[in-house]
């Protein structure tokens, strides 16, 4: 492992987060006595270093100094010097000038390198892994001394100038990967988080039905239930990974596609198990391109660490009971948006075969006018054999009954099945058969976790990312918004080939082609009553942003609406918005489907709702697909009947969506 405080290291990348925030996690740890009785262990080696830190930040820069001590005052320092990208020499000039103007007793390190050495405790060192820029491989372990990539051959290092022959070579890609290891240890060093890591197994439990935390999840039991060992000890961690990508050169509009990976302990209560403070930063992926399929070489030095903290675990010190004991950590799934769910699982998330569940046995079909997969009509498969929906031959696909039974849903070992069998043949970059038989683009990295394959879930459905843009489809297709409604005249094109409906179909009138207004849509006056009233709505202060702000009434439109204001506007506000303006079978399945993920949203569930909210939501979108067009149902609107399932196994969705991480 490179050492995080030699030379090489970018000066502004020390510190994590603001000083303050750091230095107050310190003081929180100063709880556990440093002694130890008879009766008692004491701290191992680890967990010493650790307290030894504490007593640092006890410590006053100077003897009488109140506003400042030893470790708050380097790591502001350490601060500033990574905000405004100051040298390294001016950094130690700089301590030499505030030391001289100090009392004689104070204790500021006198340079750089014993800041950072100091700093190195925290637990936030990090190490600096070279990467192939075309995203092939890492130049980690077996291949930490190459210096050309084995599958595209490109160089690692830029190319000196040559002026400057001396010096150290500058690779063209760095990942940065922080080790999880010392931060999980540290918060059973803390006596003020370490009493609350085993709080899944020492709480009271009221009511069994009632779904509180992944720990009250099917998907948790039926984890302690494959792996006894490891449920065996309730301070063994479970955690989340999640990623997705940002552009931070945004404001500037550079393209530019960077990816955090976090990692988030599950053992905490409800109250702090979502906070910023438990959320680890693990990997940062470079830029400026997306990785793609290959977000699994990024990955490597994370899954061996995961794999090492399952087969092996590391010695813990536990404040709350004075014990040193053997962690180990199990992952158990990811939480990612639609398209990385496609990078991290190996499902590619496009095409025909999108849905995860459905895969291969679905019944989506490809747009001949506007190009694109459609999932209407596949639903109806997943109603009870005698509901009436099913004999109903024209309300959906014309002249169409539905006979057939819901999709299988494959456990991990049949899966891990499939894929050793399509990786078992002809060596290429696509596994045959690709988009007509599985959608499989590989063997996910995951599936190295010798528990992965037992695992109910393993990757989430982002409920955020799918609320959005079911919400954006049904507002802009009602407000007929142009350039975003469903309601095209190529989508009228399809309905023609697809449905019986004839009052829906463009018409010919003089060689001019008209579009009959359709009675799921508002007219003009009607949207210019939604626009005013949303623009007079006022909201209490920290419910919900600003709504009036993002409409523009000279326009008819509304701009910059951000996830919770679309979260909150379909749960809240799109049954008040069109109540009398639309026909009441028309509003009932928008109601019906505003009520959905109010349920589906709440913070406690109970399993026997969640099982009739699977039914709901099935009846709801064949409600839907009476009314809309077939453009208007794509993946997202299909995603829905799969929502209640993942609920009801892997616990309420504010643990399993990326409102915290993008946050």
């Amino acid at each position: 492992m490179e050492n995080p405080f030699s030379d090489n290291v970018n000066e502004n990348e020390v510190v994590e987060g603001g000083s303050d925030r750091i230095a107050e996690m310190i003081f929180d740890a100063a709880g556990p006595e440093l002694h130890a009785d008879a009766d008692e262990e004491a701290p191992n080696e680890t967990a010493a270093r650790f307290y030894n830190l504490v007593r640092d930040a006890d410590e006053p820069l100077w003897d009488g100094c109140e506003n400042h001590t030893r470790l708050s005052a380097v790591l502001q320092l350490m601060n500033i010097k990574s905000e405004f990208n100051m040298s390294v020499n001016c950094f130690d000039r700089l301590l030499v000038a505030i030391k001289s103007m100090l009392p004689k007793d104070e204790k500021l390190p006198e340079s750089f390198y014993r800041a950072k050495k100091m700093v190195n405790e925290l637990g936030l060192n990090y190490v600096k892994i070279d990467a192939c820029p075309n995203h092939c491989m890492l130049y980690y372990k077996d291949n930490e001394d190459k210096a050309s990539c084995d599958i595209c051959g490109h160089s690692r290092f830029k190319p000196r100038r040559e002026l400057l022959t001396k010096g150290k070579a500058v690779p063209f890609s760095t990942l940065r990967y922080f080790p999880v290891m010392q931060r999980l240890q540290q918060m059973f060093m803390s006596s003020k988080t370490a009493i609350h890591m085993t709080w899944h197994a020492d709480r009271m439990h009221r009511d069994e039905d009632i779904i509180s935390h992944p720990a009250d999840g099917e998907a948790w039991k039926h984890f302690d239930r494959t792996h006894p060992t490891f449920s065996y000890e309730p301070r063994n961690v479970r955690v989340a990974l999640c990623t997705d990508g940002f552009n931070p050169f945004a404001g500037a509009g550079a393209p530019y596609s960077v990816w955090p990976v976090f990692v988030t302990p599950y053992n905490l209560p409800p109250s702090m198990c979502m906070k910023q403070n438990n959320i680890f930063l693990s990997l940062v992926i470079p830029g400026p391109r997306n990785p793609g399929k290959n977000l699994d070489v990024y990955l490597r030095p994370l899954i061996d660490e995961l794999k090492m903290l399952w087969n092996d675990g590391v010695v813990t010190y536990d404040a709350s009971r004075k014990q040193n004991f053997t962690m180990k950590v199990g992952l158990l799934w990811t939480i990612s948006d639609f398209p990385a769910y496609g990078m991290l699982s190996g499902w590619s998330t496009h095409g025909r075969l999108a849905c995860p569940y459905c895969m291969e046995d679905t019944k989506a079909f490809r747009l001949q006018n506007s190009r694109k997969p459609c999932w209407f009509d596949c639903h109806r498969r997943f109603l009870p054999s005698n509901h009436p929906f099913r004999k109903q031959k024209d309300a959906f696909r014309r002249n169409t009954y539905e006979r057939d039974e819901p999709a299988e849903r494959l456990t991990g070992m049949q899966i891990l099945s499939r894929l050793q069998e399509l990786a078992q043949g002809p060596s290429s970059q696509q596994f045959p058969g690709f988009g007509h038989d599985h959608n499989w683009v590989k063997v996910s990295i995951f599936f190295e976790l010798p528990y992965w394959s037992t695992l109910l879930i393993r990757h989430n459905l982002d409920v955020m990312h799918v609320e959005k843009n079911v919400f954006d489809n049904l507002f802009n297709t009602v407000m007929n918004i142009k350039g975003k409604t469903k309601d095209t005249a190529r989508g009228r094109e399809d309905l023609k080939v697809i449905c019986k409906r004839p009052l829906l179909e463009l018409m010919n009138i003089s060689e001019i082609i008209m579009m009959p207004k359709a009675t799921y849509v508002l007219e003009q006056r009607q949207t210019r009553d939604v626009y005013q009233w949303l623009k007079l709505l006022k909201f209490p202060d920290g419910y919900v942003s600003n709504i009036s702000r993002c409409v523009k009434l000279d326009e008819q439109r509304i701009y910059g609406m951000k996830s919770h204001d679309c979260h909150v506007f379909m749960q809240r506000l799109v049954s008040l918005a069109f109540r009398d303006m639309l026909d009441k079978p028309i509003w009932g399945a928008i109601s019906e489907l505003s009520k959905f993920f109010r349920a589906l949203c709440a913070f406690q569930v109970r399993s026997n709702d969640m099982l009739s909210l699977e039914d709901d939501i099935v009846v709801t979108i064949c409600k839907l697909e009476k009314i809309f067009p077939p453009s208007f149902f794509d993946s997202m609107e299909h995603l829905l009947i799969h929502l209640p399932y993942e609920a009801r196994v892997g616990g309420p969705v504010q643990f399993r969506w990326m409102y915290p991480y993008e946050r």
